[in-house]
């Protein structure tokens, strides 16, 4: 089943769509949450969560692209689910906390960009940069991906995607100063 036949499933709510959902993207989602969470369980309860949030938001959304629309609800419910789990103990750091340092502002908001500018320059940063340090941007920050999980797939040592992460990261606050972010 396609994309578009999907969408039209929820769009028409027939409730086949989120066993089709599942069947299409359920181990991706899954996957986009463990990274976050770090526990199989609360990873499927994401997963069902953004199945419930796809329904009840395809119509009046109808997205072009199911799959980059489900693993959003994904990560972003995941984000919540871990944000909840550590609310008590602040021991644990997500890859975020990395990438904060880089576009969080610190005056007020006036100051900050709004986040569809902001956003428009990660991709513009993103596609001004070679493919390998896409990647390993996208697996950090995006997905979640540890380090060691990082290497491991591109076959390269560790202090490789340590160092390159630190140049992209250096690269990128340069990169915002210089379009007007505030650091």
């Amino acid at each position: 089943m396609t994309d578009r036949e999907i969408v039209q499933l929820f769009l028409e709510r027939d409730e086949s769509a989120i066993a089709e959902t599942k069947g299409m993207y359920g181990r991706l989602m899954r996957s986009v949450a463990y990274s976050i969470v770090q526990n199989v369980q609360d990873a499927e309860e994401c997963e069902n969560e953004a199945c419930l949030k796809a329904w009840n938001s395809i119509p009046p959304n109808k997205p072009q692209r199911l799959c980059a629309y489900l693993c959003k609800i994904a990560r972003r419910t995941a984000l919540d689910r871990y944000d909840y789990n550590n609310a008590a103990k602040r021991s644990h750091s997500v890859p975020l906390d990395e990438l904060a340092d880089c576009i969080a502002a610190a005056g007020c908001a006036e100051d900050r960009l709004s986040e569809g500018t902001l956003t428009q320059l990660l991709n513009d940063f993103l596609e001004s940069s070679d493919r390998d340090t896409r990647v390993i941007f996208m697996r950090r920050f995006w997905f979640g991906d540890s380090i060691a999980d990082i290497a491991k797939q591109l076959h390269v040592g560790q202090s490789m995607v340590k160092s390159r992460l630190s140049r992209t990261l250096k690269r990128l606050r340069e990169y915002l100063k210089k379009e007007g972010y505030t650091l």
